[in-house]
């Protein structure tokens, strides 16, 4: 076998693994909880931003290489988009809220909370950044 034949069937069973455990997930929230999750997502906190969802689990091999990611859009672009992490496997009812198949699913969405664009799979900070600014968001974006 030649080594990208490897790679794909290497992908293809991450992707298969991440369906099982998506669909085997854990124990589901109080109603009440995954309500208010809704609720605080869409709630506007002074001026409304595009927002960057990003839909995994906390034992996710591609979730976990997202997390760094995450973490620093969190912290550098803050003014610029919201950024935020759903754990799927603690926040089952989110699977259907936000239709995905399988995680990591990276979602944009405009500030008036259109969906712009989906991804699932690992995302690079540098493919983020450049979808912020195919939107033409934040002009400092690099």
């Amino acid at each position: 076998m030649k080594v990208k034949d490897l790679a794909v069937i290497g992908a293809v069973v991450v992707a298969a693994a991440a369906i099982v455990f998506l669909k085997q997930g854990k124990k589901a929230e109080p109603a009440g909880a995954a309500a208010k999750t809704a609720v605080e997502a869409s709630a506007p906190q002074g001026k409304a931003l595009p927002r960057l969802v990003d839909l995994g689990a906390g034992k996710c091999i591609p979730c976990k290489a997202m997390k760094p990611i995450l973490d620093d859009l969190m912290a550098n672009y803050a003014g610029t988009f919201k950024t935020e992490f759903i754990d799927v496997w603690e926040n089952e009812s989110a699977k259907a809220q936000y239709k995905i198949n399988l995680i990591p699913t990276q979602i944009f969405f405009d500030a008036e909370g259109k969906e712009l664009f989906r991804h699932e799979g690992f995302l690079s900070k540098e493919d983020i950044l450049a979808k912020w600014k195919e939107f033409g968001v934040g002009a400092g974006v690099e």
